[in-house]
């Protein structure tokens, strides 16, 4: 058997008419930038997080860097960030000249420790980017409370959360603004590159939209000068044909975590914990164990994918090491680099595919 980490052609088949009717009909008319189905797409999505506002880009990393220019992120600032997460959270601090300042994760859900924010905060902390990560909502109410007491922006990175959810309020509804990807394996994606930013402040808004589009709200005004950061027509069609079916995938992915929970001997592995009061939707489904490289190898073997997310503490890649971080000053993240692994998880995955990944895992 055959069993890869993410399957894509599965779900296209699964709404196969759709999409071909939603990417055709992009060809039949010649829209392919901009249009009624991008701005669709924005109300349809700015709904479903309960946000006012919704502005496509290009992607989930340019949704951060355009989000922190338009709160004024600049040189000699310092922007306050998990110490595990994809790069995109950190470098696009870095990439405006500030400073990404790594705090340490929780051991049971690997998203930012909200009891160690404050120790770092300093006169030139700016703002919090907290990231819901593997799909598991990071701890809003006490990292919203912190940002309150000393005046800091908020930007949730929602990227491997779509759809999550703390105290029944979806994220990217918590901070003053946040982030979407709509990477292809995402749990609403694309198929190309896509992302948007959602907000309910009127300002940032109009400044996230002039950033993305050359500086200007109408052609040829150009009140500052801003990038080329475009959600394409056709993104925006097959993400409108997706959002649909967003609640029901993400129930089937919560079904599939629990089946693996039940039946996954925990003798030696780390199953993956849920937070109280809130809804984990499972992007991925990362185990822990001491075996890694063992049960990597014997999962390759018979035919099934893994992933590692991620091989390395953002503070330890090579580009930080200006930073001169110890091992000392992120025990959890540190702790847990070698022992992370993703195994298959989607809405198809069949009970027959997680029985033979269960069988072969406990054995």
């Amino acid at each position: 058997m055959n069993i890869p980490f993410v399957d894509l052609v599965s779900q296209y088949t699964s709404i196969k008419d759709e999409i071909d009717n939603a990417f055709y009909s992009s060809l039949n008319t010649g829209e392919f930038i901009g249009g009624d189905s991008v701005r669709s797409f924005e109300t349809a999505f700015s709904k479903y997080v309960n946000r006012k506002y919704c502005i496509s880009c290009a992607n989930g990393t340019d949704s951060i860097e355009i989000l922190l220019e338009a709160f004024g992120v600049k040189k000699g600032d310092e922007v306050i960030v998990p110490a595990y997460s994809w790069i995109s959270t950190s470098e696009s601090v870095s990439r405006l000249g500030a400073k990404p300042v790594f705090v340490d994760i929780e051991k049971d859900f690997y998203c930012i420790d909200a009891n160690l924010i404050e120790s770092k905060i300093t006169p030139n902390t700016k703002g919090i980017i907290p990231v819901h990560f593997y799909g598991q909502p990071a701890n809003m109410p006490q990292i919203m409370a912190i940002a309150n007491k000393y005046k800091l922006f908020v930007i949730e990175d929602c990227a491997q959360a779509h759809g999550a959810e703390i105290y029944g309020k979806n994220v990217g509804s918590w901070g003053h603004a946040a982030s979407f990807s709509f990477y292809p394996g995402k749990n609403l994606g694309a198929y190309g590159d896509a992302g948007a930013i959602v907000t309910d402040l009127e300002e940032i808004a109009i400044k996230c939209k002039k950033i993305a589009n050359h500086g200007q709200l109408k052609k040829h005004e150009h009140s500052i000068e801003g990038r080329n950061s475009r959600l394409d027509t056709i993104q925006a069609k097959i993400l409108l044909v997706k959002l649909n079916y967003l609640n029901t995938w993400n129930l089937k992915r919560i079904k599939n975590a629990k089946y693996y929970n039940t039946r996954l001997n925990p003798s030696n592995i780390i199953l993956p914990s849920v937070r109280e009061n809130s809804k984990h939707v499972f992007h991925l489904y990362v185990i822990r164990t001491k075996r890694r490289g063992e049960l990597i190898s014997k999962l390759e073997k018979a035919g099934v994918q893994t992933a590692i997310h991620y091989p390395k503490p953002l503070p330890f890649l090579e580009c930080y090491t200006y930073l001169e971080s110890k091992q000392d000053d992120f025990p959890v993240a540190c702790s847990i680099q070698n022992e992370i692994l993703s195994i298959p998880m989607y809405p198809e995955l069949a009970k027959m595919q997680m029985d033979y990944i269960i069988g072969i895992i406990n054995e």
